[in-house]
């Protein structure tokens, strides 16, 4: 079966943010994309709530006893997306799916054989960042393939260097690529995804690793500048080594190591401000109920300016 590059659509300014951002990566893997477009029947209670009027409510009845959607406007959203899509972006081969159920539990399985999934999250208000939904949410907590994040806004150009004349364009080489880092227990899905999406792009990897600082800090106690220095050099040693057969498989993508005391998230978020993409892991766990995300992924979803992709990995 031919993978794909999937998108979530619902119509809403995010996800047609995140369609572009769909269509411009399936070109650059040379992949087909695939619009889904999910309906949520209406909740019973609202369905018989007053409000929705006789005539709404016996065509909700009708639609929902034959198991489809509401029949004005159901293909319309998708249609359109799709063919400003393939206007936008010739030689992008687009198709349609239409699914009916809750979308958080529908799109981690339309995307089971995807390349990666493409969800939109809503900008915060005069602060850089998503503001990534509960459906969000719950799709990167069990979706099995890469999820990638793009907020409301989102351009071509914003991905990209500025061109000689100082002005954003989509025309410049890529921004650098982030990864984060656990030196202490690497994941290669992880770590493979960005160098690839690196490859790509032509563009340099930037691999941000945190380390925390000895615990006399919490104490007040003066620092111990060697001993600060042993761990550093400790750590950047570490990272080296994880990095080293990728740097053989991949030759051709530089390669810019941070080992950095401190947070992690707070270094992540802080280097989006200039990458075309973070890449971040998410460790599956199996248990049914509950979203399983770690703290730092969490942070780095909600707060960072740059489309950010999630790799799930054991």
């Amino acid at each position: 079966m031919t993978r794909t590059v999937t998108v979530g659509l619902d119509g809403s300014p995010e996800s047609r943010a995140a369609a572009e951002w769909a269509a411009r990566e399936a070109k650059l893997r040379g992949l087909p994309l695939k619009v889904v477009h999910v309906w949520e029947p209406v909740p019973e209670p609202m369905a018989q709530a007053p409000l929705l009027g006789a005539e709404t409510q016996q065509h909700w009845s009708e639609r929902s006893e034959m198991g489809a959607p509401p029949a004005e406007g159901w293909g319309r959203i998708p249609r359109e997306a799709a063919d400003g899509i393939r206007m936008r972006h010739p030689g992008v081969e687009v198709v349609m799916e239409q699914l009916s159920g809750r979308p958080a539990e529908v799109l981690p399985g339309a995307a089971k054989d995807a390349e990666l999934l493409v969800l939109g999250s809503r900008g915060l208000s005069g602060v850089g960042g998503f503001m990534v939904g509960s459906v969000g949410l719950a799709v990167v907590a069990h979706a099995e393939r890469p999820v990638v994040l793009v907020r409301a806004g989102e351009q071509a150009a914003d991905e990209h260097r500025m061109d000689p004349a100082g002005v954003p364009s989509a025309s410049a080489p890529f921004q650098p690529l982030v990864l984060g880092l656990d030196a202490a227990n690497p994941d290669d899905a992880v770590i493979g995804f960005a160098f690839e999406a690196a490859l790509l792009r032509g563009t340099s990897l930037r691999v941000v690793h945190d380390w925390n600082e000895p615990p006399y800090i919490a104490y007040g106690l003066p620092p111990d500048l060697e001993m600060n220095a042993r761990i550093a050099a400790n750590e950047a040693a570490a990272v080296t080594e994880v990095l080293r057969p990728w740097r053989q498989k991949f030759p051709a993508v530089e390669i810019v190591e941070d080992s950095l005391s401190g947070k992690a998230a707070d270094h992540l978020v802080d280097a989006s401000r200039e990458a075309s993409l973070v890449v971040v892991g998410r460790r599956i766990r199996r248990a049914p109920l509950g979203v399983h995300i770690g703290p730092v992924t969490h942070a780095v979803m909600h707060l960072a300016t740059a489309p950010v992709a999630v790799v799930p990995h054991e």
